[in-house]
């Protein structure tokens, strides 16, 4: 069930989210559906859809259908790491993850749920992937799911470009991307060109600002790629889709 679609401030909503604030921050609650189903997740890392089960509902079911044993997934902008998990379990012990996630805070739940759930093929980089290597100021958004790169923020992160991690042989060429980073796509995607070309991974998408989903739509097109809706709006207006190699 998709609990996520069910409004907040409906009476319904507020009924069933109610007795949701009186569970400890701290408290290991077991995610209730989908292929985590069973698996430990700490109740204060985030909001409570990602225990039960509705987050990002349609993106969830698609790494569900999509994602094989034995692949390489790149999750960038992993938050605090429910699809790194989740590709964890899709891709098997002898496939491997690669989190990208370059907020403090993140990290630190990151490896916890890592390390809760006894996942040993998911692989934690603690920085912002960009168009290149070097450093940047991080702004902390709303929520800590909400952060981007920008100029007026405090925190200072590292970043990395896929073309040059894999040019160093610190990662495997991925199978699978999936791409939430506030607005940055494009310099993602910028500092992925090769990989890109050469090894032509399946991506899922987030975009955020009709500018930044424009210019990914006309990157990914320009190399062959063709696009599957995950909410059912018009490609120039949906934020969430997958772009597949031709």
């Amino acid at each position: 069930m998709n609990f996520s679609k069910i409004n907040y401030q409906s009476f319904l909503g507020k009924l069933i989210r109610l007795p949701l604030r009186l569970i400890p921050k701290k408290m290991h609650m077991p995610i209730l559906q989908g292929r985590l189903r069973g698996k430990r997740w700490i109740v204060g890392s985030g909001e409570h859809g990602y225990w039960l089960g509705s987050y990002e509902y349609q993106k969830r079911l698609a790494f569900e259908k999509n994602i094989g044993k034995n692949t390489v997934v790149y999750d960038i902008g992993a938050n605090v790491g429910y699809f790194s998990l989740l590709a964890a379990l899709l891709t098997g012990p002898q496939g491997q993850v690669v989190a990208f996630e370059p907020l403090p805070r993140n990290v630190d739940f990151l490896k916890k749920h890592i390390e809760i759930n006894c996942l040993n093929n998911i692989k934690v980089i603690e920085a912002a992937v960009a168009d290149q290597d070097g450093s940047a100021t991080f702004e902390l958004g709303a929520s800590t799911a909400m952060g981007h790169l920008g100029a007026r923020g405090e925190l200072e992160v590292t970043l990395v470009s896929l073309d040059s991690l894999i040019n160093q042989g610190d990662i495997k060429p991925p199978d699978f991307i999936k791409i939430d980073v506030e607005g940055a796509e494009f310099e993602v995607l910028q500092g992925a060109q090769t990989l890109i070309t050469q090894y032509r991974p399946t991506l899922f998408l987030d975009t955020h600002g009709r500018d930044a989903h424009q210019r990914v739509i006309q990157f990914l097109s320009d190399r062959g790629y063709q696009f599957e809706i995950l909410d059912g709006k018009p490609l120039a207006d949906t934020k969430e889709l997958i772009a597949r190699p031709h």
